[in-house]
C-alpha cells in the first residue's frame, strides 16, 4: 500500500520542480525515508579527531537507530548498534564520552571495545556471550570523516573516495582538532534543509554575514556570473594549479558535489572582514587564499574545507517536520585558542548564517502546509536542487520498484 502511494506522488512528481506536498510533511513518507534512504546508504557521522582516544565514542541517531561510534584498542574507528544484547536497553547515553569498555546501566552487562560481550552477570552456565556481541555497523573513514551505513550490505562509496580525496586530503582533517560544534534543531523536515542548502539563490536577501566573503555562483563558468567575478576565478584557478591543487568540478552525478571556489575579492576565509579566522593555517599550507572546497554528499552532509579552519554540516532527521543539524569547526591540531583563533570571530559566520536558514527552512514547511501549495519550478541557478530531487525520486523509485531510475551512484 505504501510502495502504491509513494509510485502515486512519483508519478506526479514534474522534473525541474520541487518535490510534491507529501514528500516533505507525512509522517508515513517520513517512515520511509528513514528505511528507504537513511537505512540503506551511507551517513556522515563525525571527524575522526572528535574521538580521537580509544574508548573516546560519540552518539547518534539514524531514524529509530541509536548508534554509537567509538575508537577501539586497536586504534580504528568502529560503530555498532547502540542497544544491549541482553534486552535491547540504550548503553551509551550521553552525546559523546570516553569508556574502558561499554556497560549496560541497566543491568551491567560489559562490552569490551570490538563489540565483543565480556561479562553478562547471573545469566547461566552456558550461555553463549560469543553470540551476544553489539551489532556491529559498516564504517568507512575518508580523510578523516567517518561513514556508517546501518545497511547489511552497503553501497559502495569508491567513487567518491576517489573524486573527492584529492581536494580534502591537502587539508588533512584528520589532523585537525574541534574548536566548536554547534547543534540545532529545525522545524522542517530534512529535505527543505537539505534543499535550502543546495542553492544561493536566498542568499542575497538573508545572509549578510555569509556574503561578506560567499561567492554566489556555483559553478566557475556560471552564464550569470558577473565579468568581475571571471576575472578572480582565473586568477585563483592559476595559483591553485601552481600549487597542485584541484579546483574543477568533480564528477559526482547527483552523489556528489566537489568544487573548489574562491572568495570575494580580497576575502580568505568565513570572517566578518575576510581575513583568516586562524593564524596557524591547515596541514603543511603557506598559501592562505585558497578558497573553498564545497563538498555535498546526499543524504546527510556537505562541508567547506578552507586554508585556515574546516566546516562539517550533519543532517539528521528527528520527524516529518524536525531536523537536527550539527556544524563542527575544525582548526590545525596546535593551534591554541585565544592565540591562534578566537571563537567568536571562528563562529559567527556560519553560527548566524545556521540561524537564518533554520528560520527559512521553517518558514518553507509552513508554507507547503498550506493546501494551496503547488510544486514550484526551479531556478537556472538551483541545478542542484534538481539534482537533488532526482536522486531522492531515484531512490524512492527502486524502492517502489517503478521506472524512476536511480543516476545517483550507478
Amino acid at each position: 500500500m505504501l510502495k502504491e502511494r509513494i509510485a502515486g506522488l512519483l508519478a506526479q512528481r514534474r522534473p525541474g520542480h520541487s518535490l510534491p506536498r507529501d514528500f516533505y510533511v507525512d509522517d508515513e513518507i517520513f517512515r520511509a525515508d528513514m528505511q528507504v534512504v537513511f537505512e540503506t546508504d551511507w551517513i556522515f557521522a563525525c571527524n575522526v579527531v572528535e574521538i580521537p582516544r580509544p574508548g573516546d565514542y560519540l552518539t547518534l541517531k539514524v531514524g529509530d537507530n541509536p548508534v554509537v561510534v567509538l575508537r577501539n584498542r586497536d586504534g580504528e574507528i568502529a560503530a555498532f548498534h547502540n542497544s544491549c544484547r541482553h534486552r535491547g536497553s540504550l548503553i551509551c547515553q550521553k552525546e559523546r564520552g570516553r569508556a574502558n569498555r561499554l556497560v549496560c546501566p541497566y543491568h551491567q552487562w560489559v562490552y569490551e571495545l570490538d563489540g565483543s560481550l565480556i561479562n553478562a552477570r547471573q545469566m547461566p552456565e552456558g550461555f553463549d556471550k560469543a553470540a551476544h556481541g553489539l551489532a556491529p555497523i559498516h564504517v568507512e573513514v575518508i580523510c578523516g570523516m567517518v561513514y556508517i551505513c546501518l545497511a547489511d550490505e552497503p553501497p559502495s562509496l569508491a567513487r567518491f573516495r576517489a573524486g573527492v580525496t584529492p581536494y580534502i586530503a591537502p587539508h588533512m582533517p584528520d589532523r585537525t582538532k574541534v574548536a566548536f560544534t554547534s547543534t540545532i534543531v529545525e522545524e522542517a523536515n530534512w529535505k527543505l534543509v537539505i534543499e535550502n542548502n543546495r542553492e544561493c539563490y536566498h542568499c542575497a536577501g538573508n545572509h549578510p554575514e555569509l556574503l561578506v566573503t560567499l561567492v554566489e555562483f556555483a559553478l566557475p563558468d556560471d552564464p550569470l556570473v558577473k565579468a568581475q567575478f571571471q576575472g578572480l576565478m582565473d586568477r585563483s584557478a592559476a595559483r591553485w594549479d601552481g600549487l597542485g591543487l584541484p579546483h574543477k568540478p568533480a564528477e559526482g552525478g547527483n552523489e556528489f558535489r566537489c568544487i573548489r571556489l574562491p572568495f570575494n575579492e580580497d576575502c580568505l576565509s568565513f570572517t566578518m572582514d575576510g581575513k583568516p579566522a586562524c593564524n596557524k593555517l591547515l596541514a603543511d599550507f603557506t598559501e592562505p587564499d585558497l578558497g573553498s572546497v564545497r563538498m555535498f554528499r546526499v543524504p546527510n552532509n556537505w562541508n567547506h574545507f578552507l586554508s585556515d579552519h574546516i566546516l562539517h554540516f550533519r543532517v539528521l532527521p528527528l520527524s516529518a517536520n524536525r531536523t537536527e543539524v550539527r556544524t563542527t569547526w575544525l582548526v590545525h591540531e596546535d593551534a591554541v585558542e585565544g592565540v591562534d583563533y578566537d571563537l567568536q570571530r571562528l563562529t559567527e559566520v556560519w553560527l548566524a548564517t545556521n540561524d537564518e536558514d533554520r528560520v527559512l527552512a521553517e518558514n518553507n514547511h509552513r508554507g507547503i502546509l498550506s493546501r494551496a501549495y503547488r510544486p514550484g519550478p526551479y531556478a537556472p541557478s538551483e541545478f542542484m536542487l534538481n539534482n537533488f530531487s532526482e536522486w531522492y525520486a531515484g531512490k524512492m523509485g527502486d524502492f517502489t520498484g517503478g521506472p524512476q531510475a536511480r543516476i545517483a551512484a550507478e
